[in-house]
């Protein structure tokens, strides 16, 4: 377990550049497998889910190099079946082997797919998945150590409903509808940037897809797919993450590669709490222009609504806020389990079951813990911190960097999931620290 000893009180300050989205990467990875000649990525990080799936794909005979620019090179010529001992040897590390099962069916006819892991935030039923593989035309057997899938007679085009805009259950049906014989229409579809960017790299490999303003989603199916030359869209959430850090320790962080188009929703609350921004042509400068910060109420929601991922940074710095202020979460359910650890740092905060400071939500009457009232300000101390998952990683290690003293934060190799050169980038920022394995 790997551990990081933050020296806490000193502003973050200086520059920090985003390569593409980990929520686009690793789908448009995957997406590669459609395609009958290779595929070119640009701006691929090098964080640990992109490892993970880049071994996925290895073990099914993808050919893969990615330079040190972040250039990956995807070639799905000689795709083959691997052994499910193989696979099975990744079960745990990722959400991502899910999405396998279409390309995989499209291209061998049969996939294996094993215990998936991922951030423990809430619910996320695989079931789901395979009921929208069933409606395509898979068959599912389930197995001691995973899941085999198999379509004897083909995948062919189905009419899904999703009764929650799913990301996941979006690019599911995305990526498996592309090669089904016949027209799908996915209702109640999620639209974040992330997806349009899925749909356009799809677009460009050969698929017909359509996007209407009711969340409907058509999608013609084709016989065969080409490779894609494709850059990326930028991480908004890690930059919305280094916002949260120059506000939390009244830093000042110019995050390069952030545009202000998909940060939108994000900025306006950002100066509603007090931050303050400069947009450029070649990124977004976060900084803290002085003064109390002001507290706010909110609530998480799909796109174009406040993101569930954004809102963990941002209560840290709630915590320094002038009064009350109120998350309502309504994307996971177990989401705030990270305020613990901020508690023990001296953080005055209080979880609710009832839907706060908004209007009623799906977890309402299900007796979970998913509204936050956040008092402040507080004057967080130093404490040891165990790291629970991507996003309340971050948040743990902002804390440590904002408060007085020396703390000490482990299984921090979580944070890596997501956060390219985290180390140095911290070493860039100013942050005094040291790191052992």
């Amino acid at each position: 377990m790997s551990q990081i000893t933050v020296t806490g009180g000193k502003p973050l300050i200086g520059r920090v550049d985003l390569k593409g989205a980990k929520n686009l990467v690793t789908k448009a990875m995957v997406a590669a497998l459609l395609g009958e000649t290779p595929s070119v990525l640009k701006d691929v990080p090098f964080i640990s889910d992109v490892d993970i799936v880049s071994r996925l794909l290895q073990l099914h005979g993808v050919a893969i190099s990615h330079s040190e620019e972040g250039v990956m090179s995807l070639d799905p010529s000689n795709v083959a079946s691997a052994r499910m001992v193989d696979i099975d040897a990744h079960a745990g590390s990722s959400r991502i082997p899910i999405l396998f099962c279409g390309p995989l069916l499209h291209r061998l006819g049969e996939a294996f797919i094993p215990g998936l892991g991922g951030c423990h935030i809430g619910d996320r039923p695989i079931d789901y998945h395979f009921e929208v593989l069933r409606n395509f035309g898979a068959v599912i057997e389930e197995l001691e150590n995973g899941t085999r899938l198999s379509a004897p007679r083909g995948l062919k085009g189905a009419k899904i409903s999703l009764p929650y805009p799913s990301v996941g259950a979006t690019e599911q049906v995305l990526l498996t509808a592309t090669r089904a014989e016949g027209l799908t229409e996915l209702s109640g579809a999620a639209i974040e940037p992330e997806i349009m960017d899925l749909i356009a790299i799809l677009q460009k490999m050969g698929a017909i897809i359509s996007v209407d303003t009711d969340r409907v989603i058509r999608i013609e199916g084709v016989k065969e797919l080409k490779g894609y030359t494709h850059r990326a869209l930028f991480d908004r959430n890690e930059a919305a993450s280094w916002a949260c850090a120059a506000l939390a320790t009244k830093g000042d962080i110019f995050v390069g590669g952030a545009r202000q188009q998909e940060m939108t929703t994000f900025l306006n609350v950002f100066r509603k709490v007090g931050g303050a921004f400069e947009i450029e042509d070649e990124g977004i400068r976060f900084y803290h222009p002085g003064g109390d910060l002001k507290p706010v109420v909110l609530e998480t929601d799909v796109h174009p609504g406040f993101m569930t991922d954004w809102q963990q940074p941002l209560v840290v710095a709630l915590t320094q806020a002038k009064g009350l202020s109120i998350i309502h979460e309504t994307v996971y359910e177990n989401r705030f389990g990270f305020t613990d650890a901020l508690v023990q740092m001296g953080a005055q905060i209080q979880i609710y079951r009832e839907c706060l400071g908004g209007t009623a939500c799906r977890f309402g009457q299900r007796n979970f813990n998913h509204s936050a009232v956040i008092s402040g300000p507080t004057e967080l101390h130093a404490a040891d911190i165990r790291v629970p998952d991507l996003r309340g990683g971050f948040s743990h290690m902002v804390a440590a960097l904002a408060a007085k003293g020396t703390s000490n934060v482990t299984n921090v190799q979580l944070i890596s999931r997501g956060y390219e050169h985290f180390l140095q980038k911290l070493t860039d920022l100013g942050a005094d620290f040291s790191y052992s394995e």
